[in-house]
């Protein structure tokens, strides 16, 4: 990457800078791989924030489904993280993984974890695994709120054979051919899956990050207190692919203790470190055995860091420099926080970054966890919060008596709770997915790179004032 005309002489946002067109030999977005080569496995440049309120087991195996890593949160009790990374192992590759409920179950129930939207649905299941049938989301828009949804079966929905399928193509053909937008995937009579026209779309847009074994690979994050490395030697058997030791200064000596210990036991997994903002930083954690460095302070939506001590930097120069840094000794960054849309996302590569971590953007979404729930005129939210506030550590420290839970909380910080409402237009994670990497790939074209490290190399980023960035929004009204 070099800048445009300028020598800068102060730290840079995202929102500071902007990509100068170049001459480009690409004429297509789909001759670009956004592999990210950061021995994740990962085949799309996007991860999710370990945070409670963003990376379950269900967001993770989505995300995994089309090329990104979910990392599962460090907040999570040993127990719960081994069940996590065991079912997103389980679940298929091919097809979606199915909500499930029972026949007895209630239209407001179902509406709490799935809304009336198009290309989703509900399989019934009685309580001795008997499958009983499907029900198309928009269903759920025409019944009333006490209905049960064994009611709402009338006919069974046209359901598809597994073994009829031979590639995404011809499981979109067989939707059309029967007049579906959605529909479940049987296999001898079993629910092994769901599927949609925009997932079989997407299934030849897209390559899932698998393991050797061909499951679903998934990341989880460990704090650098206690006993690190029974954690990690936990992760490790469960079959997590990715480890992520995490605290909020990560440039102290409680991160380089963890790092020796966790990269001396020989796990043979990536390990990230973070977070971080100085190339002296990098180089420390490298030195104790991180591969990859998780960079970013203060730039997250529900954070309060910056405000609260001052400490952080602005994100667009701390990935820049720290991914040098890295590149000179053989490691790679993630870009964590302060993304608001595509165009930061291909700002981060641009500055070097290997990957993007995205937290509260993902949060509003389906697959994120948590209850969906209305507001008064009924916009559907989720609820997202800091992994600094009050809630977050009342959740991670909920097992110390009251005194010392107490003085924990006492010097929390960041956001509790707010409402991050899903777009009516992009619902799921794989929509914004699709509208992210969309305007990654269409930026790689404009820069004429056709890789991931092309465009790192051939980047051609200006500076521009505070009007120069809103003069590329687009106009909200009429004129």
């Amino acid at each position: 990457m070099r800048f445009y005309e300028t020598t800068p002489t102060h730290d840079l946002t995202y929102s500071d800078v902007f990509l100068v067109p170049s001459r480009s030999g690409v004429s297509s977005r789909l001759d670009v791989s956004l592999a990210p080569g950061d021995g994740t496995g990962a085949t799309i440049p996007i991860v999710s924030a370990n945070m409670n309120s963003v990376t379950g087991p269900r967001l993770a195996a989505t995300l995994a489904r089309r090329g990104g890593l979910g990392v599962l949160p460090q907040d999570m009790h040993l127990q719960d993280l081994d069940a996590a990374i065991r079912w997103v192992k389980a679940q298929p590759v091919a097809f979606d993984t199915p909500y499930a409920m029972a026949p007895g179950d209630t239209v407001e129930a179902a509406l709490t974890t799935l809304p009336a939207v198009e290309g989703q649905g509900i399989v019934l299941h009685e309580a001795d695994g008997r499958y009983v049938g499907c029900i198309p989301a928009t269903r759920l828009a025409k019944a009333s709120s006490d209905a049960v949804l064994g009611d709402l079966l009338h006919g069974s929905l046209t359901s598809i054979d597994a073994d009829d399928i031979d590639g995404p193509r011809a499981a979109f053909d067989l939707l059309v051919a029967a007049d579906l937008d959605f529909a479940p995937v049987l296999h001898q009579g079993h629910v092994v899956g769901t599927l949609s026209r925009k997932g079989a779309l997407r299934s030849n847009l897209y390559q899932p990050a698998v393991d050797g074994s061909g499951r679903l690979r998934v990341a989880a994050a460990v704090g650098v207190n206690g006993d690190v490395a029974e954690k990690a030697r936990a992760l490790a058997a469960a079959g997590v692919d990715v480890l992520v030791l995490d605290t909020a200064h990560g440039h102290q000596d409680s991160m380089l203790r963890a790092l020796k210990v966790v990269s001396g036991l020989g796990l043979g997994l990536p390990i990230v470190a973070g977070n971080v903002v100085t190339s002296e930083a990098v180089r420390q954690l490298v030195g104790a055995g991180a591969d990859i460095i998780k960079v970013g302070v203060g730039p997250g939506a529900m954070c309060t860091t910056r405000m609260m001590t001052a400490v952080g930097r602005p994100q667009f120069s701390a990935v820049l420099e720290t991914a040098e840094a890295a590149r000179a000794l053989g490691a790679h960054v993630w870009a964590d926080g302060g993304v608001r849309y595509p165009r930061d996302v291909a700002l981060a590569l641009a500055a070097g970054a290997a990957s993007v971590m995205i937290g509260s953007w993902f949060a509003g979404t389906i697959e994120a966890p948590g209850e969906l729930d209305q507001d008064a005129d009924g916009r559907v939210y989720k609820e997202s919060w800091g992994m600094a506030s009050t809630k977050a550590v009342q959740g991670r420290f909920e097992r110390l008596d009251p005194y010392e839970l107490a003085r924990k909380t006492l010097f929390a910080e960041g956001i509790s709770s707010s409402r991050i409402y899903l777009d009516p237009l992009r619902p799921s994670l794989e929509d914004l997915l699709d509208m992210i990497t969309s305007g990654v790939r269409s930026s790689f074209t404009y820069a004429g790179a056709r890789s991931l490290p092309e465009f790192a190399e051939r980047a051609l980023v200006g500076v521009q004032s505070a009007a120069g960035y809103e003069e590329g929004k687009a106009l909200p009204v009429s004129w």
